[in-house]
C-alpha cells in the first residue's frame, strides 16, 4: 500500500482473555477478512489491554495469545496483506501511553463514561488499578501510532 495521505486505514484489536468463540468470528473477524483486502489493515492482539482486567492470572496469556493469532489466520486473514501484531512486541505502545498519564488529569479519566458501567459489572474484581483507569489511555496509544 501507498504511503499517501489519502490512504485509508483501519486499526484494529482483539483482547485474548480465552479462546475465540462465534461472537468474534461474526462480530469482528468476519469483516475484518474482508476490510483488509480494501484497506491497509493494522491487526493486533491487545495483549496489554488483557492486563487491564487479568492482572491477577496470567498464567495463560501466552497460551491465549497463540490461539488468537492461529483462529485469525484460520479465519482469513493474511499476514501478506494486512499486517499482524502483537501489542506488547511494540515498544512505543508502552511509550506513548506512559507520555499521555503524565499529562492527562485522573479527573478525566474517572468520568469516561464507561468506568464505572465496567467496574459495576465486574465487582467481583479488584479494579482499583492504574491500568484499568488508564485504558482509554492505552487505546488512545494505539490509535496514535
Amino acid at each position: 500500500m501507498s504511503a499517501n495521505p489519502q490512504t485509508r486505514r483501519v486499526l484494529s484489536g482483539m483482547r485474548p482473555t480465552g479462546p475465540l468463540h462465534l461472537g468474534n468470528y461474526h462480530g469482528a473477524l468476519r469483516s475484518w477478512v474482508e476490510l483488509q483486502y480494501q484497506y491497509e489493515c493494522f491487526f493486533f492482539i491487545a495483549d496489554w489491554h488483557a492486563l487491564t482486567t487479568g492482572y491477577d492470572d496470567t498464567s495463560h496469556l501466552q497460551e491465549h495469545i497463540q490461539a488468537v493469532l492461529v483462529d485469525w489466520l484460520a479465519a482469513g486473514l493474511n499476514p501478506g496483506v494486512a499486517t499482524l501484531f502483537i501489542q506488547s512486541h511494540v515498544p512505543e505502545h508502552a511509550e506513548l501511553h506512559l507520555l499521555l498519564s503524565m499529562m492527562t488529569p485522573l479527573g478525566w479519566l474517572e468520568r469516561v463514561p464507561t468506568y464505572k458501567e465496567q467496574q459495576a459489572e465486574l465487582r467481583d474484581k479488584d479494579l482499583a488499578t492504574y491500568g484499568f483507569l488508564g485504558y482509554p489511555l492505552l487505546q488512545s496509544a494505539d490509535i496514535l501510532l
